[in-house]
């Protein structure tokens, strides 16, 4: 085999990929169509993806992650960014065979900041645990209030409209934050 299908495999990406898919395919068939409007339908698929990507975060052995004799940053990296595509790619996906829930930039945006967000709840609290930081945010944003100023517009990201300034920074800055500090430290034991 190749270490690109033994990296997948150690990962679980398979059944990470076959969560998302599932996740997206049934929330668009729940939605039956109806046009882009509420983003919170949107925001749980992609939500429910980037917990679903972070389980594989982590490897089976610690001890052997840590002393492999090739350089992990790029690779960890690398599976962040491409854990983002494929769950914003995916959601994209269903939205083109069906009919559209959100626009193409705020699936984006949001895909990258909730990634980013999972590689940094892998990187303070473990692969096991990456989860609950996007869940912790997106359950706040779902039960804040409208968002009227500026440090609710960053707390509410994932519910504003594309094109917001608060919104696409916050995304940006967990992205660049989660990936960085996953693919530098790696997941916490």
């Amino acid at each position: 085999m190749r270490w690109l299908t033994l990296y997948a495999r150690s990962r679980g990406v398979p059944a990470s990929l076959a969560a998302v898919v599932v996740g997206a395919v049934a929330v668009g068939a729940l939605a039956g169509g109806e046009g882009p409007g509420d983003p919170r339908l949107p925001v749980l698929v992609l939500a429910a993806g980037a917990m679903a990507a972070s389980t594989g975060f982590g490897g089976q052995d610690h001890a052997l992650d840590r002393t492999a004799a090739i350089r992990w940053a790029p690779r960890r990296a690398a599976h962040v960014l491409l854990a983002g595509a494929v769950v914003a790619g995916v959601l994209l996906a269903v939205q083109s065979a069906g009919g559209a829930l959100a626009s193409t930039a705020f699936v984006v945006r949001d895909g990258a900041g909730l990634i980013g967000l999972a590689a940094l709840g892998a990187a303070l609290s473990g692969a096991r645990y990456a989860w609950t930081l996007p869940f912790a945010w997106l359950s706040f944003s779902f039960l804040a209030p409208p968002p009227t100023s500026a440090p609710m517009r960053v707390a509410t990201w994932m519910l504003l409209p594309a094109g917001t300034p608060a919104a696409t920074w916050t995304a940006l800055a967990l992205t660049a934050a989660g990936t960085t500090a996953y693919a530098l430290t790696g997941t916490r034991r």
